[in-house]
């Protein structure tokens, strides 16, 4: 059985070494073929279903969307994410490409949306809280303001920036993304905290190590209005990882964290002074399939055709887990959102996934795609859509086909300023080998 290993935090001088060690031992597969006609038409479908959850879970004045949606009975709750409405602004861009939805409707909802969260959406020091009454906007749960949140929010409203053309989007979206103090959460430390609190201040949590953290950081350092300084970029650390002889940079942290930075931010043929995040990202998901598989001795589900564990729900309520090394109580619980978000990274073995899911489990599927998850050996089915899961699972499928949201994206000069101060340059990846 393949073990984990941890080469640590490595020191500047020795991640250079890594990265040029990494590329040259592990070159990798040839470039996937493109999708089949079959599996266009099957990620069409899913992510028509996706784009149905934000347009129809939304209330249309205020344009927030749920955090949650119980999908096999009448589901009344009020908590939206603020997470889930930079994932559904987003899915409303591709729905009007898609032709899911007319460009006036698409267009009047955005414009509702940016200008809920400009007026009327409370603020502090232009971060949002990360759940809010669907209907008023305001504070639940006494949540936090939350960084990370925040930035999804904010990669959601510059991608309608460059979609529409229209002035009161471009205003509105620029208005509030200058609004963000991001110098403020950074506080006496290059590190960002994870958010803030009336009651609390700070959150003694910061983002220090490799995660989704990469988008807050480039929106950040991309900000002309209160910007981190570049220095940021190498604050936070890369820990090295080694499973079954693939090397990457990774956490103790579920598979998501290789996902959510990179379906608005595209880091296809480029990298800094540490990585290539795409292809990291590509052997990390390759690390996460083999690891499942590697589990089919205790949970005869997992196979090749059927892996993949990030946070989600579960029969015991939400749990933030996966591997390697082996974390949370794993049980033979599947989440779909886990091959669904890595599309891109592994096109051939995610599809695999999600097909058999689709074929082989009926119960895992509902009107919004797939349910957050479902375990095969106790025969659990959730009865809830996640935003976030539903929401990753849609932009990395789009981007897998046409790489749209990618490319839309990076036109937003606060994207390409962000990467250029991280020190990003374009580059010819060598060919990734995982045998």
């Amino acid at each position: 059985m393949a073990t984990l290993s941890l080469a640590g935090a490595l020191p500047l001088s020795a991640l250079d070494a890594f990265a040029g060690q990494a590329q040259a031992a592990q070159p990798a597969p040839p470039i996937p073929e493109p999708l089949s006609p079959q599996d266009d038409q099957f990620l069409n479908d899913l992510e028509h279903a996706n784009f149905l959850f934000f347009w129809e879970q939304a209330n249309p004045q205020t344009g927030l969307i749920k955090d949650r949606c119980n999908v096999r009975e009448n589901d009344n709750s009020l908590a939206a994410s603020i997470a889930s409405v930079g994932f559904g602004l987003t899915a409303i861009c591709i729905g009007h490409k898609r032709g899911f939805i007319g460009y006036e409707d698409a267009r009047r909802r955005v414009v509702q949306t940016l200008s809920f969260i400009w007026h009327k959406l409370p603020t502090h020091r232009g971060f949002f809280y990360h759940f809010a009454n669907i209907n008023t906007g305001e504070r639940v749960w006494d949540s936090e303001v939350s960084s990370v949140d925040t930035a999804m929010m904010l990669c959601g409203a510059l991608m309608c920036h460059q979609y529409f053309d229209d002035k009161d989007i471009r205003d509105m979206s620029h208005a509030i993304f200058d609004r963000v103090e991001w110098n403020w959460l950074a506080e006496d430390t290059a590190l960002l905290s994870h958010g803030w609190t009336p009651e609390m201040g700070f959150i003694h949590s910061r983002w220090d190590y490799y995660s989704e953290l990469m988008m807050m950081y480039l929106l950040g350092m991309g900000s002309v209005s209160h910007p981190l300084p570049s220095d940021a970029w190498f604050a936070w650390k890369r820990r090295v990882f080694e499973y079954d002889g693939l090397r990457y940079i990774g956490s103790f942290a579920p598979l998501f964290v290789h996902q959510y930075s990179q379906a608005w931010f595209d880091f296809r043929n480029k990298r800094d002074k540490f990585a290539d995040y795409f292809q990291n990202s590509v052997i990390a998901t390759e690390v996460h399939r083999r690891f499942c598989i590697e589990l089919n001795p205790q949970y005869s589900d997992y196979s090749n055709a059927l892996w993949g564990i990030t946070a989600s729900d579960s029969a015991r309520g939400y749990v933030a887990w996966g591997g390697p090394p082996a974390m949370g109580p794993i049980d033979g619980t599947v989440v779909p959102a886990a091959a669904g978000g890595s599309i891109p990274f592994l096109p051939g073995a995610c599809m695999r996934v999600l097909r058999t899911i689709h074929d082989r489990y009926p119960n895992a599927w509902c009107r919004y795609g797939f349910v957050d998850a479902f375990n095969p050996l106790t025969n659990w089915y959730d009865t809830d859509v996640v935003g976030i899961d539903t929401g990753i699972t849609m932009l990395m499928a789009e981007n897998a086909r046409t790489g749209f949201v990618w490319d839309v994206f990076m036109k937003n000069v606060e994207a390409t300023r962000g990467m250029d101060a991280a020190g990003f340059k374009p580059y010819t990846p060598p060919p990734l080998h995982l045998e």
